[in-house]
């Protein structure tokens, strides 16, 4: 790993596409790989007889692993560039793997969930810091792709997870190391691209100056609660829906496993359209409209969710999926232009919060199913939404750089 400090790395002048559709490839073998998880779920519950609250704690494992040392990856590559880190993390996700295709107790399956969490922690930072440096300063459309590959993978996974683990079982998981593989050839590549061009051009332009802030430290810190706040509506509503959404189908409509996850694909794969969608309508109209739209503009869907016959919930989960997940790429490019100069720490911070966030909510929420009704949780959750009111407390970060 190199030690070049780099407080601040100057994007290139032009989009570089293929190291972007790289990263974005790579992003999709990741959270495919992230998402066996919770498409499995129905399998080992009944495997090792485990409740709903067990099956949260699996899920709150992964996604405090895959949260806390996602900050401070990204602080540390913000001073010390590590092109080869990428590849170093997916080594981790891949042993993860490995393990929980052959785990035999509920202890075990936790340490392997944890480890793919590690994996993710490692990737997420330094792999949003290159959309960024690949970018030519298209920003959001950069992020956005990124995140393309990441919410793509997430819907392949469950659809992956009907085909091929739940016909074969769990230790037909173990296949699913050959795609970590594939990503650590790639990311790799991409090591070497950050390495010989990036780095290169930085020591022959000698240290950049840190951007100012265009805002004040009290302002700052205002702005990133609401941030947080956002963050906590879209990514615990989310979690209800990858964790527990399976669930809701086959208790409510009586699905088999198998049709469950087709069904969880289709929201997801509308999730991954919205990510594009949310990046490109950033750059053009602002990113804090995008917010507003992409967080508040899901409620009346649902609101409307929980009291829907099955067709009308398949057409309600798709425009969940395409409005809500917009905010993301929106949210990241909005906070790195709110503190600049910190691309991996903010990545890191939001990408930590993210799955923090999601993990803790799926927790919650499945001690909640186990006192009340997977139905009632749906109910809960369709309120949340609602918190995108307070995106007019932003301030407008671009009309403020201009």
């Amino acid at each position: 790993m190199d030690d070049t400090t780099t407080a601040i790395t100057p994007p290139v002048e032009k989009t570089v596409f293929y190291i972007l559709f790289a990263i974005s490839f790579s992003h999709l073998l990741n959270d495919m790989m992230q998402s066996l998880m919770p498409a499995i779920y129905p399998i080992i519950k009944d495997s090792f007889h485990l409740n709903f609250t067990q099956i949260g704690y699996i899920t709150l494992v992964f996604q405090i692993s895959a949260s806390i040392l996602q900050p401070f990856v990204g602080l540390y590559t913000d001073k010390r560039a590590q092109p080869y880190s990428l590849s170093i993390g997916m080594f981790f996700t891949l042993a993860g793997l490995l393990l929980l295709s052959h785990a035999g107790t509920y202890p075990l399956i936790l340490v392997s969930v944890m480890l793919i969490g590690i994996g993710s922690s490692i990737f997420h930072p330094e792999s949003s810091r290159v959309a960024y440096l690949a970018s030519g300063g298209r920003r959001g459309l950069a992020q956005s792709i990124f995140q393309l590959g990441g919410n793509l993978g997430s819907a392949l996974g469950p659809l992956l997870a009907a085909w091929i683990i739940v016909p074969s079982g769990q230790k037909s998981i173990s296949w699913f190391g050959l795609a970590a593989a594939l990503a650590i050839i790639v990311l790799f590549r991409v090591g070497g691209w950050y390495k010989n061009h990036l780095l290169t051009k930085i020591k022959a332009a000698g240290d950049t100056p840190a951007g100012h802030a265009a805002f004040s430290d009290k302002k700052i810190v205002f702005s990133m609660f609401i941030l947080l706040m956002l963050i906590f509506s879209k990514y615990v509503y989310l979690a209800s829906m990858s964790s527990y959404y399976t669930f809701y189908l086959i208790g409510k409509f009586h699905l088999s496993i198998q049709h469950s996850q087709y069904f969880l694909f289709v929201f997801l794969a509308a999730v991954a359209i919205g990510t594009v969608l949310g990046g490109h309508l950033g750059d053009k109209f602002g990113r804090k409209y995008v917010i507003w739209v992409s967080i508040l503009g899901a409620a009346p869907f649902t609101l409307l969710l929980p009291y829907a016959n099955l067709p009308l919930t398949v057409l309600l989960t798709v425009a969940i999926g395409l409005i809500i997940s917009s905010a993301f790429s929106a949210i990241l490019v909005f906070a790195q232009e709110l503190i600049p100069g910190k691309v991996g720490l903010v990545a890191g911070l939001f990408f930590g919060l993210a799955f923090g966030m999601g993990g803790l909510g799926s927790a919650l929420l499945g001690k909640l199913a186990d006192s009340t009704s997977i139905d009632y949780v749906f109910k809960v959750c369709s309120f949340l939404p609602l918190i995108g009111i307070f995106t007019w407390l932003l301030p407008n970060v671009e009309a403020k750089r201009k």
